[in-house]
């Protein structure tokens, strides 16, 4: 699917018209590939890249444009279960235009930055930047689901609150790799400011992307810390309730041991109460010394604190 944009008055105004200085391409077919590999001479393999969410953040130059592969937040869904996950985004840059190819639909152009737009350059900039502060809003949600899920699990420890912490956790891992893989490419730009025929005015915004980039790794690696050391306390709360749990089952076990082992000791040597032919009392002493020992047992438990 193609999209066409155009600049009026400083904003995206969708078109249909084939030369629109900004072209969006959505999951591209067949025959967009080949406009896009033939016509534009995009290369193959950085086509191939931009609809790859696996592949790495990067800044090459071609004869006739400038290609930028980063990294954006993936749309989240239910069936993700609290797993965010990661999304390529090309940016072809020509001189007469701006191609963008993507995997999925995404929302490109919201917020205030496409507000007051100058060039194509302007709106390949502003995507880059676009894509840091969709990364910092879904850290914002992460932080906020990772509190819920810390009440819930403080409450009510369970598997599967666990598990979609863990989910986060990798999450967290995932976006700490694409932003500083998006920092790389920030900074090649910085470099390369005269191929990209970047202003006085481009550069100084490149120092905002870049400065934005280093504050969304750090907030990122902060939660990931946060929620690191919070699996890590609650696998040794775990294990501690365990071992707590299985001195308890030791010590209820020696409790039903003794009586065992003394009624066991004399049923061999001592009648049986039935029939009552003799005197019950060898049964009642038996049955005394059984009770005995399970109350010296659990005084001893409470005494020594077991």
């Amino acid at each position: 699917m193609i999209r066409k944009y155009h600049l009026i008055d400083g904003k995206l105004v969708e078109n249909g018209s084939n030369e629109s200085p900004i072209q969006v391409y959505v999951n591209p077919d067949k025959d967009e590939k080949s406009f896009l590999v033939n016509t534009l001479q995009i290369d193959e393999h950085t086509l191939n890249s931009a609809l790859d969410p696996d592949e790495l953040s990067r800044l090459e130059f071609e004869a006739s444009h400038a290609a930028v592969i980063i990294k954006s937040p993936k749309r989240y869904t239910a069936e993700d279960n609290f797993l965010f996950k990661i999304s390529s985004i090309g940016l072809f840059l020509f001189t007469d235009k701006l191609v963008i190819v993507l995997s999925e639909e995404a929302v490109l152009f919201d917020g205030r930055p496409f507000q007051k737009l100058r060039s194509t350059l302007d709106v390949f900039l502003k995507v880059i930047f676009r894509s840091i502060q969709h990364f910092e809003s879904h850290l914002n949600i992460i932080h906020k689901i990772s509190s819920e899920l810390e009440a819930e699990i403080n409450h009510a420890l369970n598997n599967k609150d666990l598990v979609n912490m863990f989910n986060l956790e990798k999450s967290l891992v995932y976006y700490l790799k694409a932003i500083s893989s998006n920092s790389k490419v920030v900074e090649r730009m910085k470099v390369n400011a005269p191929k990209l025929g970047l202003s006085q005015e481009d550069s100084e915004f490149i120092e905002d992307i870049t400065i934005e980039t280093a504050q969304c790794f750090e907030e990122a690696n902060t939660y990931l810390q946060v929620i690191s050391n919070l699996m890590d306390a609650w696998a040794s709360m775990v294990s501690n309730n365990i071992n707590i749990r299985m001195k308890t089952l030791t010590i209820l076990s020696i409790c039903i041991m003794m009586p065992t082992f003394i009624v066991s000791l004399f049923s061999m040597n001592v009648a049986l109460p039935l029939p009552q032919q003799e005197s019950m009392w060898p049964f009642w002493f038996i049955a005394f010394l059984g009770s005995l020992s399970v109350i010296v047992i659990a005084v001893l438990w409470r005494v020594r604190k077991w």
